[in-house]
């Protein structure tokens, strides 16, 4: 069979268009109350909880699934706003955190928790999520297994 059912098209349309309005829908409301873009929250939260303040450049983009250059000129906006510092490192370059991306992760946090229950979890009965829950885990590693749960937070 060399093409998708019309229900497993279907089902295929509804997963993008609901993890795509979820995840635009958070990122707005994070945008909104801070200024922070999806991506800036998503470098900024990254370095802070995973690198505990600084990351390889390198391994940054690849936790991000960006492009290393996409990621660079990212970075150079977020430094030109004061957000983060690069810094040389043997061979490669460490994102450093700086105070006003700590101070603005900590403004964005409870922001990105009302938005995730508001967004998604609210708009669940206790059993579409536990379900969600366990249809997730034949799909992806358990959270905490993959540090890309942090893409949007």
């Amino acid at each position: 069979m060399d093409s998708l059912t019309a229900d497993e098209m279907a089902l295929w349309h509804a997963w993008k268009l609901a993890s795509e309005t979820v995840r635009t829908r958070v990122a707005a409301d994070i945008t909104a109350a801070t200024g922070l873009s999806g991506p800036d929250f998503a470098v900024l939260t990254r370095v802070a909880e995973l690198g505990a303040g600084r990351l390889r450049q390198s391994n940054l983009a690849d936790l991000m699934g960006y492009h290393r250059s996409r990621l660079s000129h990212h970075l150079s906006r977020m430094a030109e706003r004061g957000l983060v510092t690069r810094e040389p490192a043997g061979a490669g370059v460490d994102v450093v955190i700086t105070e006003a991306g700590r101070a603005a992760v900590a403004v964005a946090r409870p922001v990105h928790a009302t938005a995730v229950r508001q967004h998604l979890l609210g708009q669940l009965t206790d059993g579409d999520l536990a379900a969600l829950r366990i249809a997730l885990g034949h799909l992806a590693p358990p959270a905490g297994a993959n540090s890309s749960e942090l893409a949007d937070g």
